[in-house]
């Protein structure tokens, strides 16, 4: 798995747990035992052809409308699930990890995350987690931070 060689060949501190197979960012969060505001969801966007990865925490939505207007850009989709199976090839569909950078993706991170002093992603398989430092993180990715989202009641 690229995300895994990724941290053991930059040295940062991390752990990976395992969990029952959770298949969306909230159901991990939970077999985690883990706030959502801590759990990172990549949503794979298409804006002006381009595929660009956004990391949101599992308890918000993205804002389609707000994330366009930020960039700049004409037109904003999210991408087609086969279309992210062939950039991600190395994971399971929906298992991403927020890494677009591996993938040759621009990364936006949204704002809710940027106070985090950690985060939870899946990496690349629905029953492994990892958790590590939000500093690392935001080292190792460089995303570029935004304001995109919003809570979603639970």
């Amino acid at each position: 798995m690229r995300v895994i060689e990724l941290l053991d060949k930059s040295g940062v501190k991390y752990e990976v747990t395992e969990h029952p197979p959770a298949f969306t960012a909230q159901q991990m969060a939970a077999a985690e035992h883990e706030p959502g505001q801590y759990v990172a969801k990549p949503v794979v966007i298409k804006a002006d052809g381009e595929y660009v990865m956004c990391v949101l925490s599992a308890c918000y939505k993205i804002d389609l409308k707000a994330l366009k207007s930020q960039i700049g850009a004409e037109s904003v989709e999210l991408a087609e699930e086969k279309d992210i199976g062939k950039i991600f090839d190395d994971c399971e569909l929906g298992a991403e990890p927020p890494f677009g950078n591996l993938y040759d993706l621009p990364t936006i991170m949204d704002k809710a995350l940027e106070g985090d002093d950690h985060i939870t992603f899946q990496g690349g398989t629905h029953d492994k987690a990892i958790r590590m430092s939000m500093a690392d993180y935001r080292k190792l990715v460089e995303p570029k931070v935004l304001e995109f989202s919003y809570h979603v009641a639970s």
